[in-house]
C-alpha cells in the first residue's frame, strides 16, 4: 500500500513538471512569436519611412521645378501631406523599438529625427518661395505684354520715318534707328537679370536699362522737334508704347528681384541635398541594423 502510494505520488509530481514544461513552452512561444511580429512590424515601418520621406522629397521638388502657379500649389500641398505620414510612421516606429529594446536602432532613428527636423524647416522656406513663381511671372511679362509694348513702339516709330533721302530724312532715321535699338537692349537685359542671383549684378543690370531709358526719351524728344506735322501722332503713340513698356519693364524688375524661383531652387539644390542626404543615410543604416536582427535579440 506505502508503495503504491508513493507511486501514485510520483505520478502526480511527473504530471505536475510535464504540465508546468508544456506551459513554458507554450509561453515562450508566445514571447518569440511577438517578438518576432515586432522585429516584423519594425522592419515594415522603417522601409515605409524610407518610402515616405523619399515621395516628399520627390513632390517638394516638383512644386520647385512647376511651370505654373497651379502645379507648384499642388505639389507643395502634396509634399506636406505626405511629410504627415512620415511622422506618423516616426510615432509608430518609436514604441516597437523600445519594446524590442533597440538601442542602436533607436539611436539611428532619432539621428534621422534630428535630421528630418532640419529638413522640415529647410523644405517649408523652400516651399514658401516656389509657390509664389515671380521669375516665372517676370519671364511671362517679358515675353508677354512687354514685347507687345516694344512691337508697338516700334511699329510706331517706324511710320515716322520719311521716304526720301533729305538730310532731314536720314537724320530721323538714325533718331528712329537709335531709339528702337535702345528699347531692344532693355528687352534682351530682362532675360539675364530674371535669372540672376546676385544683387549687385542686378543693380548693375538695372543701371544699363536706365542708360537705354535715356537713350529712348532723348530721342522722342528729337522726333517731336523734327518730325512732320504729319507723323507727330506716331511720335505720341510711340511714346504711349514706350511708356506702358517701361511700366511692365519695372513690374518685371520688381518680381525678379524677389528671386523666389531662383532661391527655391538654390535652396533645393544646395542645402536641401546635404540635409537630404543626412535623413537618407539614418534611414538606410537603421534598414540594414533591423535586417541583421535575429529572434534571438529581441527581449
Amino acid at each position: 500500500m506505502a508503495q503504491s502510494a508513493a507511486l501514485r505520488c510520483g505520478r502526480r509530481v511527473f504530471k505536475s513538471i510535464g504540465v508546468i514544461a508544456i506551459v513554458s513552452a507554450v509561453l515562450g512561444g508566445c514571447g518569440a512569436g511577438t517578438a518576432l511580429e515586432r522585429l516584423t512590424e519594425a522592419r515594415r515601418l522603417s522601409a515605409d519611412l524610407f518610402i515616405q520621406f523619399t515621395r516628399a522629397s520627390n513632390a517638394a521638388n516638383q512644386a520647385v521645378m512647376a511651370d505654373t502657379d497651379e502645379a507648384s500649389i499642388a505639389f507643395a500641398k502634396q509634399a506636406e501631406e505626405i511629410k504627415k505620414q512620415v511622422q506618423a510612421d516616426i510615432d509608430a516606429l518609436r514604441p516597437v523599438l523600445h519594446d524590442l529594446n533597440y538601442a542602436d536602432e533607436t539611436r539611428l532613428l532619432d539621428e534621422f529625427v534630428a535630421a528630418f527636423t532640419e529638413y522640415r524647416d529647410l523644405d517649408r522656406r523652400i516651399l514658401e518661395l516656389a509657390v509664389q513663381n515671380t521669375n516665372l511671372k517676370a519671364q511671362r511679362l517679358s515675353f508677354g505684354e512687354a514685347q507687345q509694348s516694344a512691337d508697338a513702339f516700334a511699329r510706331a516709330l517706324n511710320a515716322v520715318v520719311p521716304t526720301g533721302s533729305t538730310a532731314d530724312a536720314w537724320r530721323l532715321k538714325a533718331l528712329v534707328a537709335g531709339a528702337i535699338a535702345d528699347l531692344r537692349a532693355i528687352q534682351v537685359a530682362q532675360a539675364p537679370h530674371i535669372a540672376e542671383a546676385d544683387d549687385a549684378a542686378m543693380t548693375r543690370i538695372e543701371q544699363q536699362m536706365k542708360t537705354s531709358e535715356a537713350g529712348v526719351r532723348s530721342a522722342l524728344d528729337s522726333l517731336g522737334r523734327l518730325a512732320p506735322s504729319s507723323t507727330q501722332p506716331r511720335v505720341a503713340e510711340a511714346r504711349a508704347a514706350f511708356d506702358r513698356f517701361m511700366s511692365l519693364n519695372a513690374q518685371i524688375i520688381d518680381l525678379s528681384r524677389r528671386n523666389t524661383n531662383v532661391r527655391s531652387l538654390t535652396l533645393t539644390l544646395n542645402e536641401k541635398g546635404k540635409v537630404t542626404s543626412a535623413c537618407e543615410q539614418s534611414l538606410l543604416a537603421l534598414q540594414d541594423a533591423l535586417s541583421k536582427r535575429a529572434l534571438a535579440g529581441t527581449r
